[in-house]
């Protein structure tokens, strides 16, 4: 029975244990999904404030013209600015801090905006007419801002790539050298034949040589009969030395 218990209690603990993995995994799914669908949300809605202050901008003369210019402008160079940091985040991480003053941006321009929208709303002319020289000169100083980390972030971008190229190219060079070494090997290859003939050619000419030199010179009858010079000289003088019978004879 004790083993029985230890058992049911083990497979309650996993049963458990695999509820709540279950339900931990449904609630971070939901909270993405949750996320996601306010983030499409909010990029609706910023949307269509951007085209509504487009139209402002060009169909509201005076000052409520100009108060969605500024707006306009300022939401354009921080929405600019956050996608070319957020698309080059993956490849260089020193762009986070960037990401960061953005986001810091962000606070005092969404600060900025509202200041604006009120401003648009406001009857009294006089109060816009001097209002709006002091939001423009806050918004243009955010806007020049989020510009020059935009650029410095592109000009990063461009001179990386650029070195990246530049180690490609070499690379590809290097790669094509490799490929033709048949060159080499071919011109080595027939420095070796025409070595080897020139030697084969100088040694015939040798051996040529040499057997013209044994051709040219005669043997002599002493060298065909193996005799040597003093043996026949001897053997004259035996020949010309008149024998005793002879002398008697006389």
């Amino acid at each position: 029975m004790d083993a029985v218990g230890v058992v049911f209690g083990l497979v309650l603990l996993f049963v458990v244990a695999a509820l709540a993995m279950l339900v931990v995994a449904a609630v971070k799914a939901t909270r993405r999904v949750a996320a996601k669908v306010g983030e499409h949300e909010a990029n609706a809605r910023r949307a269509v404030e951007n085209a509504a202050l487009k139209a402002k901008t060009f169909t509201k003369p005076g000052p409520v013209g100009r108060i969605s210019a500024v707006r306009l402008s300022l939401r354009t160079s921080l929405e600019s600015t956050r996608k070319v940091l957020e698309a080059g985040l993956p490849e260089d991480s020193q762009l986070a801090e960037a990401l960061q003053l953005l986001t810091r941006l962000d606070a005092h321009a969404a600060e900025l905006d509202g200041e604006l929208r009120i401003l648009e709303r406001e009857p009294d002319q006089a109060r816009v007419a001097a209002k709006l020289p002091e939001l423009t000169e806050r918004a243009e100083r955010i806007t020049h801002s989020a510009e020059s980390m935009r650029w410095a972030a592109q000009d990063r971008m461009h001179r990386f790539a650029d070195d990246e190229l530049a180690r490609l190219s070499e690379a590809c060079e290097t790669e094509a050298g490799s490929l033709r070494h048949w060159e080499s090997a071919s011109a080595g290859s027939a420095e070796r034949s025409a070595g080897t003939v020139y030697s084969a050619s100088g040694q015939a000419a040798s051996d040529a040589d040499r057997k013209g030199l044994g051709a040219g010179r005669q043997p002599s009858a002493e060298e065909v009969l193996g005799l040597a010079a003093e043996p026949l000289a001897r053997l004259a003088q035996r020949l010309r030395k008149p024998s005793a019978g002879s002398s008697s004879a006389g």
